[in-house]
């Protein structure tokens, strides 16, 4: 029994830039640098490396004079790199100073993103709100309206508590927070909409720290609207904190039918690549089977009977060679990133797996033969032995890219 994908709840669609957003199309990774955008070289190189390792949508931060002139030249220089990804400028407390001072910043982005809690206080709000608007407006960009608890319009969220306690049976203090985080987010974008912006240049996120929070708050926020939505935990954290956080909020809710971009906000460990929380999202949305990235490499965890390391170390190469050609492979081979692969550790279920996937190997577990059968769409093909296994298994694999994929080309 197959059971269906889940279909986004959210009809309008926008486009940001070419990447088309909600409305049926597929769901969006997006990740962000954290270079100094005013350090062009650095930014370019960073969304270039974002950009290659999947990001489909990158936002840079716009914080001062220097960073909004240098988005004009990080994006003439991603063009003569041939790379066409959208820019997403981050725009915290001057963004209408900014914009107003440096219009060819607007006209190099693809999209704004506005937190409402950022936009200004009292009444500078509404007219600092309104001229980033008018903006988006002048050169025909949408725009994300990002809530986040962390910086929450804290008028608005007064005047819900309030409202609040005076009620004969007041809600707890953490769901008045969902409802000023939601209210937040729909009233700035009926402002928008007033002030001429249209409604198929607007995305909402409403995003929080805690998984719980996360998963309440976006099925409370998707009920209420049809804007298209991006999801992400904020803050998620380091290592495998970070991962499983993200993941165990964002695979609830996009079982759901809730979120049509995503982002992975992982804290880069001591040297770690930035395009580390790229493969994060792409893995969560291809293992639930709503999108596929690169070929998936099945391998087992290792027992008793496995007591080599050989079959972990195949399986790293493999999966990492794998994803290594896939910039190369995407516009040759179409479909290849539905491939499946099985590097497995012994007989106990290496047959079997191997048999299930495109390609797959039983290496030898502790006092088998050391032999290592190679299946192909079900078939045992091949018998390896020797210490040339892996080069061997890899020539194979490739050899079966070609003549499988390169049919495909149209």
């Amino acid at each position: 029994m197959t059971t269906a994908k889940p279909v986004s709840r959210h009809t309008r669609q926008v486009r940001v830039g070419p990447v088309p957003v909600g409305g049926g199309a597929p769901i969006v990774v997006q990740s962000m640098t954290n270079t100094d955008t005013a350090d062009i070289a650095a930014t370019v190189r960073q969304v270039a490396e974002l950009y290659q390792a999947g990001s489909e949508i990158v936002r840079v931060t716009v914080n001062t004079l220097e960073a909004a002139k240098a988005v004009p030249e990080v994006r003439a220089k991603l063009d003569d790199l041939g790379m066409a990804v959208p820019l997403v400028g981050d725009f915290h407390f001057n963004g209408h100073k900014l914009l107003t001072q440096v219009p060819a910043c607007a006209e190099a982005l693809a999209k704004l993103r506005i937190n409402p809690g950022n936009v200004g206080r009292g009444e500078k709000r509404d007219e600092q709100f309104a001229t980033l608007i008018e903006i988006a407006c002048k050169y025909d960009k949408p725009v994300r309206i990002g809530v986040n608890w962390g910086s929450l319009d804290q008028e608005l969220a007064a005047r819900m508590m309030d409202e609040n306690a005076g009620l004969a049976q007041p809600l707890d203090a953490r769901e008045v927070m969902f409802q000023a985080m939601i209210a937040s987010a729909l009233q700035s974008a009926r402002r928008a909409e007033e002030l001429g912006l249209g409604g198929d240049k607007i995305i909402l996120s409403c995003k929080m720290s805690a998984v719980q929070d996360l998963i309440a708050v976006y099925r409370k926020l998707a009920v209420q609207c049809d804007y298209p939505l991006h999801l992400g935990l904020t803050e998620a954290g380091m290592g495998s904190k970070g991962i499983v956080a993200s993941t165990a909020a964002l695979a609830v809710l996009l079982q759901e039918g809730i979120g049509d971009t995503i982002r992975v906000s992982l804290t880069p460990e001591p040297g770690e690549p930035r395009t580390k929380e790229v493969q994060v999202a792409q893995e969560i949305l291809q293992t639930m089977g709503l999108r596929a990235f690169t070929p998936l490499v099945t391998a087992c965890p290792g027992c008793g009977r496995t007591t080599s390391t050989v079959f972990q170390e195949l399986a790293l190469s493999i999966q990492t060679w794998l994803r290594g050609q896939m910039p190369a492979w995407r516009g040759v081979y179409p479909g290849v990133e539905e491939m499946k692969v099985a590097v497995m550790g012994c007989v106990v279920n290496g047959p079997g797996e191997s048999k299930h996937a495109n390609i797959g190997i039983s290496l030898p577990g502790t006092g088998e033969v050391p032999v290592a059968p190679v299946y192909v769409d079900g078939r045992k093909t091949v018998t390896l032995k020797g210490d040339r296994i892996a080069e061997d298994f890899q020539a194979i694999v490739e050899d079966y890219v070609q003549r499988t994929y390169g049919n495909k080309q149209t």
